[in-house]
């Protein structure tokens, strides 16, 4: 359908898509509106302008929704509901104090950061953080270092693993909106990320804490004696956590492995490698881990249904606006193509002659910087990203689309500011002046950013 209504109010085509960007921004940051509900009238716009009829984009609407939400609606639900149960149950704790236990008080930051990256592959950075923070608290009091030297390396390994490694929402939702299988995404994930956390982990916060010496605040004291709350023994064991934690995520990887030496033809299909496949599926997988940690670590455990019931519940809160948000992306994407505003905008990529990786790189930054939201950003940089892509033709193997999901993650987490709820939660919890959490947590992030991008480009020349 041509944009004749475009044409008539003299916008180019190309100016349509450019148009629904600025009113994105604008519906977010002025008139703070809902991203779900902004990535909805950004759509509209975009086949008003474009001239499609009210019907069609009524259509389209429908079509984005379900076709984003079929995929990540499961995987969302189901991690959000391991990763609440995990947390209930003192599977955070348990791990962090064990990992302390290995590494020693000398090479704390190294279990801090290890801990953070574990934990945030099924917990909420944030709610990693209220958990976590007494025993920060506590490392600080005893070895008399600023808080900084454990803080930074704990929130480096949370921000890598939450923006890098599913089954967190904003990799999932960018994987099934470009198409990039799971496992591949995992596989570079951990990879891509393990360099960027040690670097702008304990490595970054051995630095910064001998510049900004900053110890527990005052008004946080209390906090630190929720650590002698449990005993040792009251918490789950160690290799419990790391087992249910690791289950899916080797599940996943295992299948998508197979599946790729399948297609190769180094593998035969048989009726165990269709097994294998269907229990490395995300939803089968997530499955698994879900119910083996209702039973470890909550009815083994004297929780009752009706608290595990509730526990379900209130997992789902939070994780419900994520898949709205996520969905109302697809929406955004699917109008971009089906008005055709993609196509001009896929013919100025191509003839603009930059990669595609740092394409979706510099569109997560933008989104980013403007409006604070790493999932935002992620999910509105892929449904930018995803109709070029279809109106390229562009033909990639699975670990290149994996690598566009990194890029997409890596540029998502850049420069968090005062527009960004994270900023001002490091702000309390640690104590810090403005001035001082640009100066750490802010430099952190970018550093996350640089490194991530910059690892996944290497990582391009050898997938």
């Amino acid at each position: 359908m041509s944009p004749l209504l475009a044409y008539a109010l003299g916008i180019p085509p190309l100016w349509v898509a450019v148009i629904a960007i600025v009113l994105l921004m604008s519906l977010i940051l002025w008139l703070r509106l809902n991203a779900f509900l902004a990535l909805l009238i950004a759509s509209i716009a975009v086949g008003l302008l474009s001239d499609m009829p009210v019907t069609e984009i009524n259509k389209s609407i429908q079509n984005g929704m379900g076709g984003a939400l079929g995929f990540i609606a499961t995987v969302i639900g189901l991690g959000s509901i391991f990763g609440k149960i995990l947390e209930h149950s003192g599977g955070t704790e348990a791990m962090a104090r064990r990992l302390l236990g290995f590494f020693g008080i000398e090479r704390a930051p190294w279990a801090m950061v290890v801990t953070g990256f574990l934990i945030s592959i099924p917990v909420f950075l944030d709610a990693g953080l209220v958990i976590l923070i007494p025993i920060i608290y506590a490392l600080t009091r005893e070895s008399g270092k600023p808080i900084l030297y454990y803080g930074i390396p704990l929130l480096a390994g949370m921000a890598v693993t939450h923006s890098f490694v599913p089954p967190t929402p904003g990799p999932i939702a960018v994987s099934e909106l470009l198409g990039a299988d799971l496992g591949w995404v995992i596989l570079l994930g951990v990879i891509v990320g393990i360099p960027t956390a040690i670097i702008s982990g304990p490595m970054f916060g051995s630095w910064i804490s001998k510049r900004i010496k900053v110890g527990v605040p005052e008004y946080m004291n209390e906090e630190g004696d929720d650590l002698k709350k449990l005993k040792d023994s009251e918490l789950p064991s160690f290799s419990m956590v790391l087992f249910l934690i690791g289950l899916p995520i080797v599940l996943i990887l295992a299948s998508s492995i197979c599946g790729s030496m399948v297609k190769a033809g180094s593998l035969e299909k048989s009726a165990a490698l269709d097994f294998l496949t269907f229990a490395g599926h995300p939803f089968t997988a997530l499955i698994i881990a879900t119910c083996l940690s209702i039973y470890y670590l909550g009815r083994k455990r004297g929780v009752s249904g009706a608290e595990l019931r509730d526990l379900c519940t209130k997992a789902l809160g939070p994780a419900g606006l994520i898949i709205l948000i996520t969905g109302a992306g697809g929406v955004f994407k699917q109008m971009l193509i089906d008005s055709h505003a993609a196509d001009d905008l896929a013919t100025l990529l191509q003839g603009s002659g930059l990669p595609l990786l740092l394409i979706a790189y510099l569109l997560a930054v933008i989104v980013r910087v403007i409006q604070g939201s790493a999932t935002v950003a992620m999910i509105t940089a892929s449904s930018l990203l995803a109709p070029l892509v279809e109106e390229m033709g562009i033909v990639v193997s699975d670990g290149q689309k994996a690598l566009w999901v990194i890029a997409i993650a890596a540029g998502a987490s850049i420069l968090s500011h005062v527009n960004d709820s994270g900023f001002w939660l490091v702000n309390r919890y640690f104590g810090l002046t403005e001035k001082q959490t640009f100066q750490s947590f802010t430099v952190m992030t970018t550093m996350i950013s640089l490194l991530g991008f910059l690892f996944a480009v290497l990582m391009s020349f050898v997938v």
